[in-house]
């Protein structure tokens, strides 16, 4: 099987806008849309509570006409139009839909972070991590979602293989920045959220692109916005992962990052799997 996980930051600029950067993510969405997966994740869609509109709808479908769609948007006392996410699966798969709360603190619960379908062989999990914010204001939030997030997903593994994807907004190692020695304080490559992740996968999961691909270095999956040069000088960060749980590792045969082109931002991720027998 196929997946491909990709933080759009905004659906409604990608299908509706007239912009150069829509024109960019509309071309991503052809690379994606080239690769033909069986199963979509989408982060950050910024859409609002009652979710897509029917000019959303129909431009999605020229995209992905033979796939089944849901969607979880932020809610109050969330912030409107904040985070979200979204999966597409083909209309021949049959999956149940869950947007589960974890326990989480403040209102990361209500903000459509998380989004999960459980398929008859394994569970698909797409998810939105919170980020830490200017000035690590929410740090120790962001801590206590990881630990959430990690117990969430444990138990799900306890009764059938996960497949979890998304921006977990964290560079795990030194490796998947470009600049690792100016950002230790930065959202992002802190130890508190480094350890957070780390924890994660003793739980019983693998970083599919470190498992097949080892220490293969200037390797990212985004490249900031504010600065015009970053992607042209590859100072990236590589925040973005397909996990999968350990006992089905051995069945994973690609794990990369797709070409967006000019597109700064997030590129999205590939994953292949060897079919259950």
């Amino acid at each position: 099987m196929k997946f491909i996980s990709w933080n759009i930051d905004s659906l409604n600029a990608a299908l509706t806008s007239t912009s150069a950067r829509a024109e960019l993510s509309r071309a991503v969405l052809d690379t994606i849309k080239g690769e033909n997966a069986d199963i979509i994740a989408i982060q950050e869609t910024k859409l609002p509570a009652t979710g897509m509109t029917d000019k959303h709808k129909e431009a999605l479908a020229f995209y992905f006409p033979d796939y089944q769609v849901e969607w979880v948007s932020s809610v109050p006392p969330a912030r409107k139009g904040y985070a979200g996410t979204m999966v597409l699966y083909k209309k021949s798969l049959q999956a149940q839909m869950s947007a589960p709360a974890i326990g989480a603190p403040d209102t990361m619960d209500a903000e459509g972070r998380l989004l999960c379908l459980e398929f008859e062989d394994f569970y698909f999990v797409n998810v939105y991590t919170p980020n830490a914010g200017d000035g690590l204001k929410r740090l120790a939030d962001r801590q206590k979602w990881d630990a959430c997030y990690a117990d969430y997903l444990s138990g799900l593994d306890q009764k059938k293989p996960v497949i979890a994807c998304g921006d977990f907004n964290v560079a795990h190692e030194e490796i998947d920045l470009a600049n690792p020695d100016g950002n230790h304080m930065s959202a992002g490559f802190t130890d508190e959220e480094r350890e957070g992740f780390s924890h994660l996968l003793a739980k019983g999961f693998v970083d599919s692109f470190r498992y097949l691909h080892g220490n293969v270095e200037k390797v990212y999956s985004w490249w900031a916005q504010r600065v015009k040069t970053s992607k042209i000088n590859n100072s990236g960060w590589r925040i973005d992962y397909f996990l999968v749980s350990d006992r089905i590792k051995d069945g994973i045969l690609r794990s990369e990052m797709l070409d967006s082109g000019a597109r700064q931002d997030h590129t999205p991720l590939v994953l292949e799997m060897e079919e259950s027998k």
